[in-house]
């Protein structure tokens, strides 16, 4: 008896897997591309992406935009899943997972210019009473949860009142860097303010969560009586 093999009718899963597959089988070279790859694996809600060259922060996000350091535009299938699902995840637990594989995959960084600024010297005595009210804000507001760390005042920052930075690959700790500017203009509360705001971003990092300002920053920021409205991650 003569058996023939029937093709079954496509069905709309049966086109979508193979337009999934099409776009995917072509490597990225552009922010473009790339964005286009990530919403085929499911990302919605960013509405732009930008490549950058960013040794310190690998991937981070404001509402509208995705920033992905270049180097992902030759990372696997698996690894731009991560990304959808660092940006998407409903559950902390999900985020991290997706954290830990984006940081795995090995990316090939230019040099480093030089290290992170140092206080100066006639600022050392600010930057240890910053560094005494971070330890007693962890205390107070943390419940002495989050790493200690040493407080920077910076002379190079001029827009920003103060910036939190993740651990580097290349060794370098966490830090929280201080605008002299800021102090010498705003004053010592203002300048306190502007700490605790930046040890919220440190609780972020700590627990896996995007350094932004988004629904955790904000929570967390009026259960410890500051404002949430600030400007501002996967940090290396």
């Amino acid at each position: 008896m003569l058996q023939t093999l029937t093709p079954r009718p496509r069905t709309s899963d049966d086109s979508h897997a193979a337009q999934l597959a099409l776009v995917l089988s072509e490597s990225p070279r552009t922010a473009d591309d790339l964005l286009r790859n990530l919403r085929a694996l499911g990302l919605r809600r960013i509405a732009q992406c930008r490549l950058t060259r960013n040794r310190n922060v690998m991937v981070s996000f404001s509402p509208s935009e995705l920033r992905v350091h270049e180097g992902y535009l030759t990372a696997p299938d698996d690894v731009l899943a991560a990304i959808v699902r660092f940006v998407e995840g409903a559950t902390r637990g999900e985020r991290l997972r997706a954290r830990r594989r984006l940081l795995e995959f090995p990316i090939q960084t230019a040099p480093a210019r030089g290290r992170r600024g140092t206080t100066h010297p006639d600022d050392a005595v600010l930057a240890n009473r910053l560094t005494e009210w971070h330890a007693r804000f962890n205390r107070d507001f943390f419940g002495g949860g989050l790493h200690a760390l040493q407080v920077r005042v910076s002379r190079r920052m001029r827009a920003r009142l103060g910036h939190y930075t993740a651990a580097t690959r290349s060794g370098d700790p966490p830090e929280i860097a201080i605008s002299r500017r800021h102090l010498r203009r705003h004053g010592w509360e203002e300048a306190l303010h502007t700490l605790l705001h930046e040890m919220v971003h440190q609780w972020q990092d700590e627990r896996g969560l995007p350094i932004d300002h988004r629904t955790a920053f904000r929570a967390k920021a009026r259960a410890i009586g500051i404002s949430p409205f600030a400007r501002r991650t996967v940090a290396a």
